[in-house]
């Protein structure tokens, strides 16, 4: 697989991303099956109950019988076409690092309607269906119709970029559309594992404590993978390619230190206010706090190594991502406020709901200040055209600026 071949974490992490897709597929395919003709397969229900136990299923599963039974022929479509992107998902990302463009143009359109039509089906739930009569309440709800706009706008805005001849940006547009995607089955796999770290709660209790985290993780999981397949970054020309133009850093160090102060800030008031209810806020705060702090670490990480090896491009997407994440609490305080007095929410649901899906929204912010980058970079290269095909640069450094900005845009995802 040529570069993933070189980076054994990514193969591997590769290999078990499909492994869950292609299991998961038939999951979701048959998942509300059950409900429209009793007795009909449901092999998700039959493994989770042999995981935890066939009563944490069935307790579940009565208190969605009515809110599905509304809508059950959207959710059906929503469930098929959902199994269905699990199987798109990995052919668009090996045709792509194997090369085969007809293959991954052919298999992009028909991942792009499916995204479109399983979303319609999504959206049909969701407007039918009171917040209080989700699975887990008006928190998961939020989290799903955030989860539906994020997804819908990824997938638009790597066909805008697609079109528009920007194939790096089309590459992380639709990484982060298929990690947004990717916590359903990741919601499957904590329901069956979560209960063996907090034995003992129902599979509602279960979803509040997963859904502290999944959008942080499955965001950061295509940032990783973004970062993995992109190929500028030259060791050894002397200089890394570098796409930024001359221009420094849209994060400067300052405005990065306020980043910090403002997110811990309001990392601070969010953990003193979970604590202050008890044992429930303390286990919602756990699930949030153990996947956000070892986010942030290995993007403090990531950054660093970036800088201390010159990749200016690196350094700088880890920047932005850095940024935003620090931003992400200081967003979920100021999401609960229009919860709290627009939404009729009580203070503590309004507060979990913009905690669930802080992450998630910085994240996908992030990406879009990056695509502004890159177009940035690519009209540096536009104006400087005639100049550059009169006369090559001279130096390292003029070589590298050009070319690094041109390798934006020209790299194949």
């Amino acid at each position: 697989m040529n570069r993933l071949q070189r980076v054994p974490w990514a193969r591997a992490s590769t290999i078990a991303v499909v492994a869950v897709c292609v299991v998961y597929a038939p999951v979701a395919m048959t998942e509300l099956w059950s409900y429209a003709r009793p007795g009909a397969p449901a092999p998700g229900e039959w493994i989770l109950g042999r995981t935890v136990s066939p009563a944490y299923v069935a307790e579940a599963l009565r208190t969605r019988v009515a809110p599905y039974g509304r809508s059950l022929v959207p959710l059906i479509v929503h469930s098929v076409l959902g199994g269905a992107l699990m199987l798109l998902g990995p052919v668009q990302l090996l045709s792509a690092v194997r090369r085969r463009p007809r293959l991954h143009r052919a298999a992009g359109v028909v991942f792009a309607v499916t995204v479109y039509a399983s979303m319609a089906g999504a959206a049909v739930y969701l407007v039918r269906t009171a917040p209080e009569d989700a699975f887990s309440g008006p928190t998961f709800w939020i989290a799903l119709a955030t989860i539906l706009v994020g997804t819908t706008l990824s997938v638009t805005f790597g066909i805008l970029a697609a079109l528009g001849r920007f194939p790096d940006l089309h590459q992380r547009w639709m990484l982060l559309c298929y990690g947004y995607l990717m916590t359903a089955p990741l919601l499957r796999l904590e329901w069956g594992a979560l209960p063996r770290l907090l034995p003992g709660l129902s599979m509602e209790e279960i979803n509040r404590v997963a859904t502290m985290h999944l959008g942080s993780v499955v965001v950061f999981g295509a940032l990783l993978a973004s970062r993995t397949l992109d190929r500028r970054g030259r060791p050894g020309s002397g200089e890394a390619a570098d796409p930024l133009g001359g221009a420094g850093t849209w994060v400067p160090f300052p405005a990065l230190v306020l980043a910090h102060l403002a997110g811990g800030a309001a990392l601070a008031w969010i953990g003193w206010s979970f604590l202050s209810w008890g044992t429930v806020g303390g286990r919602l705060l756990l699930g949030y706090l153990v996947p956000y702090a070892a986010t942030f670490a290995v993007m403090t990480v990531r950054h660093r190594r970036a800088g201390r090896r010159g990749d200016g491009w690196a350094r700088e997407e880890w920047r932005l991502h850095l940024t935003a994440l620090c931003l992400a609490p200081l967003f979920s305080l100021a999401a609960a406020v229009p919860f709290d007095r627009y939404a009729g929410l009580d203070r503590p649901t309004a507060l979990i709901a913009g905690v669930a899906i802080g992450c998630g929204v910085t994240a996908f912010a992030a990406t879009a200040v990056v695509s502004l980058r890159v177009m940035y970079a690519r009209e540096l290269v536009r104006r400087a055209g005639p100049a550059f095909a009169g006369t090559r640069p001279t130096t390292v450094a003029a070589r590298n600026e050009v070319e690094g900005v041109e390798g934006v845009w020209q790299s194949t995802p």
